[in-house]
């Protein structure tokens, strides 16, 4: 029997700020980001980069569900818009995440349809993360 081999990427994020300024992201990999708070200041702040995650983990997803139903070759485009509703009450939280999908190819409605649900339901990471419950383990130090 063959071995599966699977591909890893390592990741995580670094964030620092000091008493003033803003945040200044990096990865394991070596990309950087300047967080910024300001609601007119343009870059991204942490919800940007919430709604970015997603977009892009949905957008890949879809791909990866064209592939798999065997349709790809169909495929031209897909977006995916990611905004969010926050919470008016309780924690300070996004309630509600609005997503459109826009998926360009030979499609009929159908198989749109199955490719969206399946990026969104089944493939990517950070919508099932998003609808899970998962465990934060902290440390603290000095």
């Amino acid at each position: 029997m063959a071995e599966l081999k699977i591909k890893t990427r390592q990741t995580g994020a670094t964030a620092v700020v000091g008493r003033t300024g803003f945040p200044h992201v990096t990865t394991v990999t070596g990309g950087a980001l300047d967080i910024v708070t300001g609601p007119s200041q343009p870059g991204f702040n942490p919800l940007d980069l919430l709604y970015s995650s997603l977009s892009a983990c949905l957008v890949l997803s879809a791909r990866m569900a064209a592939s798999n139903m065997g349709v790809l070759d169909k495929l031209t485009e897909v977006t995916a818009v990611v905004t969010g509703e926050k919470a008016t009450e309780g924690l300070s939280r996004v309630e509600k995440f609005n997503i459109a999908f826009t998926i360009k190819g030979a499609f009929d409605e159908e198989t749109r349809e199955a490719i969206a649900r399946a990026a969104e339901d089944e493939i990517c990471t950070v919508s099932n993360t998003i609808r899970g419950n998962p465990e934060f383990s902290t440390t603290i130090s000095g």
